[in-house]
């Protein structure tokens, strides 16, 4: 599904180079849905990037086979001019969706009534994130990436988001970034722990969290 070969991430700071992966190569097989776990900077949500393809390695492969999607509720690609409807529809029309039933399900979705029709930098961050959590789910992917976000907005409106989420899940694996173990438990069949560059992958998910565990002492 996605296989990482070599890579080599890094960022220059003030203080110095911070490597983010050191030539890892690794293989997220299709038909399993992995977690990702590591403290405070160690780079999960730049991994996540890469997995998406929305941020390249300095160095090293990575290469997607099936549709992959944008991190779960990521907003970054939505462009802040356009309206919430036209933003829909360059989307769809990107991944090969019908404009109009793309557009019909997320106005339904994330009920944000004429803000549809209003240029996105105008939304408040809920509206956004409602808007963009609708956006993921009218396109079916194979694989959902989750950086922290699994449910956005009030009580009632998670509990919608949750209910469709779970139907993608009977369908489609995940790659999901959580600070919670018992979310990381429900989900995830595969850890991997992101460590000094390093990826350490368990198909125990308690032996995972327990490392995971160690490094935050």
């Amino acid at each position: 599904m996605i296989r990482l070969s070599e890579v080599f991430k890094y960022f220059r700071t003030k203080s110095g180079t911070k490597i983010i992966l050191d030539h890892v190569s690794m293989n997220f097989r299709a038909g399993t849905s992995y977690g990702i776990l590591g403290i405070n900077g160690a780079g999960k949500s730049t991994t996540m990037r890469m997995l998406a393809g929305t941020e390249l390695p300095n160095a090293g492969r990575i290469k997607r086979s099936g549709r992959v999607s944008w991190p779960l509720g990521f907003a970054g690609g939505l462009h802040p001019l356009m309206t919430g409807r036209e933003n829909v529809r360059f989307v769809a029309r990107i991944y090969g969706q019908d404009p109009r039933k793309t557009v019909a399900f997320v106005e339904d979705f994330a009920e944000i009534g004429a803000y549809m029709d209003e240029p996105y930098k105008n939304y408040s961050s809920g509206m956004a994130q409602r808007l963009a959590f609708g956006l993921s789910m009218a396109i079916d992917f194979e694989c959902y990436l989750i950086d922290e976000v699994t449910a956005v907005g009030d009580a009632r409106f998670q509990a919608r988001c949750n209910e469709e989420f779970a139907n993608r899940r009977a369908r489609s694996d995940i790659i999901m970034i959580s600070h919670s173990m018992d979310t990381i438990r429900s989900y995830c069949s595969r850890v991997v722990v992101l460590a000094h560059g390093i990826m350490y992958e368990y198909s125990n998910v308690d032996d995972a969290i327990e490392l995971y565990n160690k490094l935050n002492e």
